[in-house]
């Protein structure tokens, strides 16, 4: 089979196509023909070596790329009683251990990190949710906010950003969304009650919104302290990539460190469905097209996720 992978750090040049081996799923395992594979930044960090220097991840001779699948069972391994050949399935690959990602003609998960598709969405649509929106909805449960309290998302019309505010109206939050000027359409679309324009000075804008700041705040565009500053004291602060400010005026800071969740994924799945989450795609690409993506993602100005099609 055809997969992408790394084994010299650097520019999107630097990926290759080779042929590979096809696994073989193990015990508790499901073997996935991919149909799509998205695109995120995580996977730049993986082509650029971020994450081994950041001591995230071992160097080795071979790096696959990849998170987010969407495909067809192909093969399950002894044990999995929950997916069967032709399944069409999505599945998030968390592990930085693994030689290959989900850029590749095939791909084994453990059957824990995989869940139905989405019925209504293709293949390049439900490759956009696995990653992106469980890390939002992750980020939800480290706030821990209840119904009615008031919550910031940061880089509200990204891919994590968009689940963010969607998720957090869905459990009854007031949310605060901040993006480009141009994206308030957008923003207030996905349920949003305020907005703020990405360049105003956040902590005095959303107190002119919410007097006393907000409850807590989603940072999934990497802002930092500006939007701390824009939480009251006691509040709640939760990065989505790493690098949290110092938690002033007793307020809980957090990070979220994505992990596979079948069960949840299965239930954003059923979220999309019902059309309380929006599945985007900001467009597809070949396999072997992979560094092309890689390109337009550095480019910037996206609303959606780059998709790849085996």
């Amino acid at each position: 089979m055809r997969a992408v992978v790394v084994r010299t750090f650097g520019g999107s040049g630097t990926l290759e196509v080779e042929e590979v081996p096809v696994p073989r799923p193990g015990t508790g395992q499901v073997r996935i023909r991919v149909e799509a594979a998205g695109v995120n930044p995580v996977d730049v960090a993986v082509r650029t070596g971020a994450l081994v220097e950041g001591g995230l991840a071992e160097r080795r001779e071979v790096h696959g790329l990849g998170w987010d699948v969407a495909g067809v069972v192909e093969e399950t391994g002894a044990g999995v009683t929950g997916f069967a050949v032709g399944d069409r399935v999505i599945g998030l690959a968390d592990r930085l251990d693994l030689p290959l990602g989900a850029y590749a003609e095939q791909i084994v998960l453990d059957a824990g990190a995989v869940a139905p598709a989405p019925v209504r969405a293709t293949p390049a649509q439900a490759a956009t949710l696995p990653l992106n929106g469980l890390t939002a909805d992750q980020a939800l449960d480290l706030a821990g906010l209840a119904a009615g309290q008031t919550l910031l998302v940061t880089g509200a019309a990204g891919g994590v950003g968009g689940y963010a505010v969607e998720l957090a109206v869905a459990r009854g939050l007031r949310v605060v969304a901040v993006a480009g000027a141009g994206d308030e359409d957008l923003v207030r679309g996905f349920g949003a009650e305020f907005f703020v324009p990405r360049d105003a000075e956040l902590g005095s804008a959303v107190r002119e919104l919410v007097p006393g700041g907000t409850d807590g705040a989603i940072d999934a565009a990497s802002v930092g302290t500006a939007a701390l500053t824009a939480v009251r004291g006691g509040g709640c602060y939760v990065a989505v990539l790493g690098g949290a400010p110092v938690a002033l005026r007793g307020t809980r800071v957090a990070n979220v460190w994505i992990r596979a969740d079948g069960a949840r994924l299965a239930e954003l799945a059923r979220l999309a469905d019902d059309g309380r989450l929006t599945l985007r795609v900001a467009g597809t690409f070949p396999l072997d097209q992979a560094a092309a993506a890689h390109d337009r993602l550095a480019a910037g100005g996206l609303r959606g996720r780059l998709v790849l099609l085996p």
